[in-house]
């Protein structure tokens, strides 16, 4: 056999023959990567243009909503006549307060009250067990019959000494002495009529009447106890209800004003209860204490209260509202259209062209719902009082309905 022929068969390296085979993987992962890359490249170009696109429908919505009107509540600005309250805290107080004593001591006989029975002066609340004044009565009384008669007699002897002496048959002396005995006589006869006068007292005081028109509060002792006039707690409390009088503060640096208005004329108070809506009463000032409270710096003032309904209780808590005085036609607008800044307060004007402006104003006080200007606006401006959160100066305004309250919006 031919050995060179046979070489090349067992001498042909293995590596070329795979070659080709690596090329083509490299072609296919070079292929791969390309296609991502282009993909990419594509996402990119798309997400920039939607970016686009977003951005620009955001600000054609924005500029839409700038041109939107916003909705708010406008008033106008009046003149009226304001009135100007001063408020204070306070109690209703009675006018009276009577514990009804007994004068006499003895046994309480009757109760003829009831407890929270309105009672007048003079009627009759209890009797103390009359006896012993009737007694002692009657007794005063047989002494004057007593003491009359020997005044009489004392008296006529008088009369015959005198006769005596004229004619000089007797002293003058014994009918000095006569006369003292008569008139000795005839001042025990009026010492007779005081212990009766007396006697009688007791026996009225055996009496228990009210001392003025009132309410009877709780029964403090029952029928058959022994009464003193020396006891402390006495038979039962009468409060007047009506009129009723208020007692409250007011901080001393409204003395100057509230005596300058006391001055001139009848003060008004109204009287509110403690949800400061409920009307209890209406009424005058009486009076201005004659001293400041040095620690709170205020000054007490007391006024009374027509009470027929009994709103005003006893102790009861009141925020008084007293009347000072009447701001005739003051320029006025509603508290809530005051805005402040860092320049000061200011108001939201709604010119003819519904624009909002910004207008600075001065005020002169607040009275309740109501603001009292001193300048900035006139009458007739109109004003924004609702929705000033979302305005800008120049933003156009759209009126509305104010919000019931308790409603939602």
């Amino acid at each position: 056999m031919d050995r060179t022929a046979s070489q090349p068969a067992h001498d042909v390296p293995l590596l070329p023959a795979h070659q080709p085979e690596r090329k083509k993987g490299h072609g296919l992962l070079y292929t791969a990567l390309g296609g991502l890359a282009l993909l990419a490249a594509a996402g990119f170009v798309f997400s920039k243009k939607h970016a686009a696109q977003a951005s620009a429908a955001a600000a054609a919505s924005g500029s839409a909503a700038a041109a939107r009107p916003t909705p708010v509540v406008i008033a106008e600005v009046q003149l009226r006549d304001v009135p100007v309250y001063l408020e204070g805290i306070g109690n209703a107080t009675p006018l009276a307060t009577v514990t009804v004593k007994t004068q006499v001591d003895g046994r309480l006989d009757k109760i003829f009250f009831t407890e929270g029975q309105s009672v007048k002066r003079g009627e009759l609340l209890a009797q103390v067990d009359p006896r012993p004044f009737q007694i002692a009565l009657q007794q005063a009384e047989a002494a004057i019959t007593k003491d009359l008669a020997s005044s009489e007699n004392a008296r006529v002897n008088q009369q015959r000494y005198e006769a005596l002496v004229e004619k000089k048959l007797i002293a003058r002396q014994q009918a000095d002495d006569q006369k003292a005995l008569a008139d000795s006589a005839a001042a025990a006869v009026e010492a007779d009529r005081a212990t009766a006068a007396n006697a009688r007292l007791q026996l009225d005081y055996a009496k228990i009447k009210s001392p003025i028109d009132g309410v009877t509060g709780v029964r403090l002792v029952d029928q058959g106890n022994i009464v003193h006039a020396a006891d402390a707690s006495g038979i039962v409390v009468v409060t007047q209800l009506d009129p009723m009088a208020v007692i409250f503060s007011l901080p001393e640096d409204e003395l100057p004003r509230v005596s300058k208005a006391l001055a001139a004329g009848q003060v008004d108070v109204e009287a509110y209860a403690r949800d400061a809506k409920t009307l209890l009463g209406k009424g005058q000032l009486l009076l201005i204490d004659n001293q400041v409270n040095q620690q709170t710096a205020t000054i007490k003032l007391k006024a009374s209260f027509a009470n027929p309904q009994r709103l005003l209780w006893p102790n009861a808590f009141v925020k008084a509202r007293l009347l000072l005085t009447t701001r005739q036609g003051a320029l006025v607008v509603p508290a809530t259209a005051i805005q402040r800044g860092p320049q000061g307060t200011f108001v939201y004007l709604v010119d003819a062209a519904s624009k909002a402006s910004v207008r600075p104003v001065v005020i002169d006080t607040t009275e309740g719902e109501l603001a009292i200007l001193k300048s900035g606006l006139k009458a007739g401006d109109k004003v924004v009082i609702e929705g000033q959160g979302a305005l800008r100066p120049g933003a156009t305004v759209a009126p509305r309905a104010p919000v019931a309250a308790g409603a939602k919006p």
